[in-house]
């Protein structure tokens, strides 16, 4: 067994076959719900990443119980609440709200919830979305299940994919970013080729079906995947059976899941090691550029085949750092960046007392102090007029 060959004293002779019965069955381990974390090089450098820092295993282990049960459903509404507490719909529910609660808690028990439909709405900054609201009731609930899930679907996914998730976010991932070009740049010594792609209508080409059969690979308990298939089918896009709503708490997660499949295809099966994605931006830095045009056709396949998703074909492009490459909202350069035009032109035009302070902390995230001036220009005219 893996625990006897980890007791010998002959340890270093054996981790290679410590390694394989790890990670050379994943099939096995995902159908029988075992999962495995293991930091292991053979440099034994621990200080650069080497040595065997730590092997646990980890099984999905909650049950349909533990996410419906009261104290869940109360530990959920105090998170979801933060932030909410004077919007009218919230404090309808928080009138009554153990008999809400407890009445949610026994439609779960006797299976016959049900979810309600959505409130749709659109935003226009910074581009026009579609946005639909869920009641508070199902928002409570897509709560108590996140609380339960997150954790162990956090452990799964790679470590730079940086969309919805704790201890990550746009500004981690922007960092990353200039470490890989300056690794592989050597520090302007080398030429870093950047991939960058988009998919084409991310969330509303989400396929359920797909997504349901990756969840039930890691999650034993019917009762949770019959719920997970109640919330996943309340919305359907322009076509049945695809598409998760922009604004759900639980489309964050799941997306996160059905793109992992594609992160480790990128990681495995093409070896890629300078790999960043976020929600549906991804890139990948490589010295050869015969090399990223070749795995560009395999990136498709792979979406098209098992995600059912696909490239946008006018935002794939392969340039390198000196003449600019654009992610995430800025505009990256060998030594600085800057934003992005049209995101420029909408900050001076829309300035107010409202946003100039987030206007403000966002550009010194980068090379904006001639910006930041007009900023606050375009603010004190409009400030002094009124």
């Amino acid at each position: 067994t893996i625990a006897s060959m980890l007791s010998t004293k002959s340890l270093s002779m054996r981790l290679p076959i410590v390694y394989r019965c790890v990670f050379g069955n994943r099939s096995w381990m995902r159908r029988h719900n075992w999962y495995a974390f293991f930091i292991f090089s053979n440099t034994g450098k621990t200080r650069w990443g080497g040595g065997l820092h730590r092997i646990f295993f980890m099984k999905f282990i909650h049950t349909f119980g533990e996410v419906i049960s009261v104290e869940n459903l109360l530990a959920a509404w105090k998170e979801f609440v933060k932030g909410k507490r004077r919007r009218h719909d919230v404090q309808e529910f928080q009138l009554r709200l153990m008999e809400h609660i407890l009445t949610l808690h026994e439609c779960l028990c006797n299976r016959t919830y049900r979810h309600d439909s959505y409130r749709h709405f659109k935003i226009y900054e910074p581009k026009e979305r579609d946005i639909h609201k869920a009641t508070v009731r199902d928002r409570l609930l897509h709560r108590a299940l996140y609380r339960i899930l997150y954790p162990f679907f956090d452990q799964e996914f790679i470590y730079d994919s940086y969309s919805c998730r704790v201890g990550k976010g746009t500004h981690l991932a922007l960092n990353r970013f200039y470490s890989f070009a300056s690794w592989l740049g050597e520090n302007g010594k080398r030429t870093c080729y950047i991939l960058k792609c988009d998919i084409r209508k991310f969330f509303a080409n989400i396929d359920h079906a797909i997504l349901l059969n990756i969840q039930a690979r890691s999650i034993p308990d019917t009762d949770i995947l019959r719920l997970l298939k109640e919330i996943i089918n309340s919305f359907n896009s322009e076509t049945t059976g695809k598409g998760l709503p922009l604004g759900n708490l639980t489309s964050q997660l799941f997306v996160n899941i059905y793109m992992n499949e594609f992160d480790q295809f990128v990681k495995d099966e093409l070896k890629v090691k300078y790999y960043i994605r976020y929600a549906d931006d991804f890139v990948i830095f490589s010295q050869n550029k015969d090399f990223l045009y070749s795995i560009i056709s395999l990136l498709s396949r792979f979406l098209s085949e098992k995600l059912r998703l696909a490239l946008h074909p006018d935002k794939i492009s392969i340039a390198t750092l000196a003449s600019g490459v654009d992610f995430l909202g800025w505009v990256h350069f060998p030594n600085h960046r800057v934003l992005r035009t049209a995101t420029r032109r909408r900050m001076l035009k829309r300035v107010n007392e409202h946003n100039f302070f987030s206007y403000v902390g966002l550009c010194k995230h980068g090379n904006t102090f001639a910006l930041q001036k007009r900023i606050l220009a375009s603010y004190s005219s409009t400030h002094a007029r009124t």
